[in-house]
């Protein structure tokens, strides 16, 4: 695991560097703002140790740009000051703890490991709220498609049958099971409105991207094809 320290007290900043390698991580350590939101922008972490007040740009500033990018490496921010104002600011900014200088090493790695913890649990749930097939990805949660990166917008009805679709990778869905499924059998309608739904979702899945996933095959059902 990679953890940043952004630190410009370089007796702090080699303090913390070593306690955390000593517990097994490996560690960034930088001594500005600037050069610290360039390794935020390329680099891949598990958590973000920031002091506020920095050369070149500060704690605040580095955690709310670090923050329209990144919701999910945890963020735990340094201060020599106590005032209630800085904490709000902090959490503000997307800080997810704070802890004041001067403080015990143990307990800064402690709560970093928490923190490193509870973000690894929530990325759990939310890779449980996603269903991906081929290039397209469906969020249970937000109710969201996106194909390629491109959010596509779908009606509830079209949004169910492709959940359906998706759940069964690559298998033959029936009329009869859609029915089934979306309307609960209840369905008195002709049979032809599955295929208006069908050709709905073929017009904003499969045509702007000039493919053809949404499959038939007479007989058996519509199913999905990457290939």
């Amino acid at each position: 695991m990679t953890i940043l320290v952004i630190e410009d007290d370089p007796s702090l900043n080699k303090n913390i560097t070593e306690a955390l390698r000593a517990e097994g991580y490996t560690v960034l350590d930088v001594f500005d703002g600037l050069l610290a939101e360039r390794i935020l922008q390329r680099e891949t972490l598990d958590c973000v140790v920031m002091d506020i007040n920095l050369p070149g740009k500060s704690g605040f500033e580095i955690c709310k740009s670090f923050r329209t990018a990144n919701t999910q490496t945890p963020v735990i921010m340094l201060t020599a000051f106590s005032e209630l104002e800085d904490k709000v600011t902090g959490y503000t900014c997307g800080a997810d703890d704070y802890l004041t200088k001067p403080f015990f090493m143990r307990e800064l790695v402690l709560r970093i490991q928490a923190l490193i913890k509870r973000s690894a649990a929530e990325t759990t749930d939310n890779l449980k709220q996603i269903l991906t097939s081929g290039d397209i990805t469906l969020n249970l949660k937000t109710k969201k498609v996106f194909r390629k990166g491109e959010e596509i917008v779908l009606t509830p009805r079209e949004y169910q049958i492709l959940e359906y679709l998706m759940e069964q990778n690559g298998d033959y869905v029936s009329k009869d099971d859609l029915i089934t499924r979306i309307w609960g059998g209840s369905f008195n309608f002709n049979t032809n409105t599955i295929e208006v739904y069908i050709s709905f979702l073929r017009n904003k899945l499969d045509k702007p991207f000039d493919t053809h996933t949404i499959k038939t095959k007479v007989g058996y059902g519509y199913y999905l094809d990457f290939e």
